[in-house]
């Protein structure tokens, strides 16, 4: 632990080395300087208390927040710095190095103030940027809507509207009040159904007790299901007791039901029209581990014509290429959550890119294999970052074909 403090302040030091020779570069107004002195202790300084104080017994997110908010906004801008001032360091020793062989006269070039200006030009946007999607962000929730053929999908069900939302993360949100546009734009889809692609919680299921009134006004003509996410069992919590996490879902299961959610657990429900049948199926989560692997799509598909038209309903996208399109149910399409998009990224028509795409091949938007289909939804919420930059909240309508 010490021989890690060590190599941290080291690290630390040289990235702050590098930050103030490029802020003496740019200006030699000494109370320019001091400010950023200042700033910097106490961006410091309230780091380290709250990573101190951190424990996962805190049924708080503030303290995770405030630590991925300076580490986003505070310290990681910092490397464009000092990735261009290490580049021209390279540069001025192989000058000097080429003058002093070639017997020239041997002087160690000085700073450029152009590229300091870069360096804290790109730094500065990028930590706006995060500002940003903190304050405005998280709110911008966006519908995208897709029409999707079924194979086998009955005639009554031509033009059948699903509304789904997925990862709301209520305990990373401190005002439900200010979703209020998000489900309003949920109910002007006049949805026939409403889908949950799971991770209603951080951890504890008492964090979506105050939002329970706000989701029970989520409106559509057959009904709300819903599904776990791998943060709905709360594994990434300290508990009391172990009796005290056993009661975590069935807690989070009356909560969704107070709000109008039917929680499906490895089962299915049949929506009927004229004789005609839909069948929506819901597992619990199955991702490739540390993820829990609780789903059985066996248990949900009991029961189920092969041939029938149906929609699974899995937290992970990852079941689908492990699981479900080789599955004997056949399952026409699955709907998916999870990856967020990572909160980060490039989302337009004919460019998109995250982070997270090295980590999840199908990591939004619509997937086909084997004559199956796969959406993942961009998810509602945030977890860990409180903001979104680029990857906007998503509310995703679904028209059957």
């Amino acid at each position: 632990m010490q021989k890690t403090f060590l190599i941290l302040t080291g690290v630390l030091f040289i990235l702050e080395f590098y930050v103030y020779q490029a802020l003496k570069t740019i200006t030699s107004n000494n109370w320019v300087r001091i400010a950023y002195g200042v700033i910097t202790l106490i961006g410091y300084g309230v780091f380290i208390y709250e990573l101190i104080n951190f424990k996962r017994t805190d049924r708080d997110h503030h303290r995770v927040q405030i630590v991925a908010s300076i580490l986003l906004i505070f310290l990681l801008p910092k490397l464009f710095v000092v990735f261009f001032l290490i580049l021209e360091d390279i540069g001025r020793l192989f000058n000097y190095l080429l003058s002093f062989f070639t017997q020239t006269e041997s002087t160690y070039p000085g700073r450029r103030k152009f590229l300091s200006l870069i360096g804290w030009g790109i730094a500065g946007v990028f930590s706006a940027l995060i500002i940003d999607g903190i304050i405005f962000g998280k709110y911008r929730h966006r519908v995208r809507k897709v029409k999707m053929k079924i194979a086998g999908l009955p005639a009554s069900f031509k033009g059948y509207k699903i509304v789904q939302i997925s990862d709301v993360h209520s305990g990373s949100f401190f005002h439900p009040e200010k979703l209020q546009k998000a489900i309003d734009l949920i109910n002007a889809q006049n949805a026939d159904l409403v889908l949950f692609t799971g991770d209603m919680v951080n951890n504890f299921a008492s964090e979506f007790k105050p939002f329970v009134p706000l989701f029970s006004t989520i409106k559509s003509t057959d009904g709300k299901l819903s599904v776990l996410g791998n943060h709905d069992y709360g594994d990434y919590a300290e508990w009391n007791s172990a009796a005290e996490k056993a009661q975590n879902i069935p807690n989070l299961i009356a909560l969704q039901k107070e709000a109008g959610f039917e929680m499906l657990r490895n089962e299915h429900r049949i929506i009927e029209k004229n004789g005609e049948k839909l069948y929506i199926l819901g597992v619990e989560n199955w991702g490739e581990k540390p993820f829990p692997q609780f789903g059985d799509l066996d248990k949900a598909s009991a029961g189920v014509p092969p041939e029938a038209a149906k929609i699974l309903m899995s937290h992970d996208p990852t079941h689908f290429d492990a699981i479900v399109k080789n599955h004997p149910a056949n399952v026409q399409l699955t709907l998916s959550g999870h990856t967020h998009g990572m909160q980060f990224g490039i989302d337009l028509k004919n460019v998109r890119w995250s982070p997270v795409q090295y980590r999840y091949k199908k990591w939004a938007d619509l997937y086909e294999s084997q004559g199956k289909s796969l959406y993942v939804n961009r998810g509602f919420g945030v977890i860990g970052y409180p903001g979104r930059v680029g990857i906007e909240p998503e509310i995703t309508l679904i028209e059957l074909s």
